[in-house]
């Protein structure tokens, strides 16, 4: 994927899982693209644990897997910030 293609996709990503989280007021564009970015590492490295593979299956599959990965982070981040999102 090219540079362009990782910011879009990180982009969604981090989206997605910042409105799961219940945490998109508090992040900005910038933000979200590097959760999601972050994300679909993680989210790539978990993947590849259980025998899938994060390279290659189409856009759609590096979406689902950033934004997985970016849900993830974003828990983990919360638990150490001892932070609690608030869903309205």
């Amino acid at each position: 994927m090219t540079l362009i293609a990782w910011i879009i996709i990180g982009g969604l990503a981090g989206w997605i899982a910042s409105k799961l989280m219940g945490t998109d007021a508090q992040q900005g564009l910038l933000l979200n693209i590097l959760v999601g970015i972050g994300g679909g590492l993680l989210g790539g490295w978990i993947l590849s644990l259980f025998g899938g593979n994060p390279m290659g299956d189409g856009w759609i599959v590096s979406l689902v897997t950033a934004t997985f990965g970016a849900v993830v982070l974003l828990f983990l981040v919360g638990l150490a910030t001892g932070r609690r999102s608030i869903r309205a």
